[in-house]
């Protein structure tokens, strides 16, 4: 295999590992003094990492059963919001606190998974089937 080749390939995938870093590392503020339910915190954190994973899990579920993009990011959306809304409507019936800014982060966090997981779809089709003209 060409190692130039190989290079451009590994560069393909750079953008979205470091979108991918970048969000899941970032500093969270603190929350206000007299802001019960802040939009940055740690249960922010963890709505936006869940829906991401979820919507990584259902693409890559969805992909051994379709070979369509569009049918694959459907299926990790839908199944990423669709946990989210389940858990804000079980807090909604007594068991915990319902937040639309909870609800929010898992949207951010469904559609940043699903954008990985296409990215890094792309990048896998391109190493295995070049474009015409070009050589492996």
């Amino acid at each position: 295999m060409n190692p130039v080749a190989t290079a451009r390939r590994g560069r393909s995938i750079l953008p979205a590992l470091a979108l991918a870093v970048t969000l899941t590392s970032a500093p969270l503020a603190r929350a206000g003094a007299g802001e019960p339910d802040p939009w940055f915190g740690r249960d922010k954190l963890l709505h936006f990492s869940a829906a991401g994973s979820l919507a990584v899990i259902g693409y890559a579920n969805a992909s051994m059963l379709t070979e369509s993009r569009p049918a694959r990011a459907a299926t990790g959306g839908a199944l990423a919001v669709g946990a989210g809304v389940a858990k804000e409507l079980w807090d909604l019936d007594g068991h915990g606190d319902a937040s639309w800014r909870d609800l929010t982060w898992d949207v951010l966090g469904a559609a940043t998974g699903v954008l990985f997981s296409l990215s890094v779809d792309w990048a896998v089709h391109r190493m295995f089937h070049p474009p015409p003209g070009r050589s492996r």
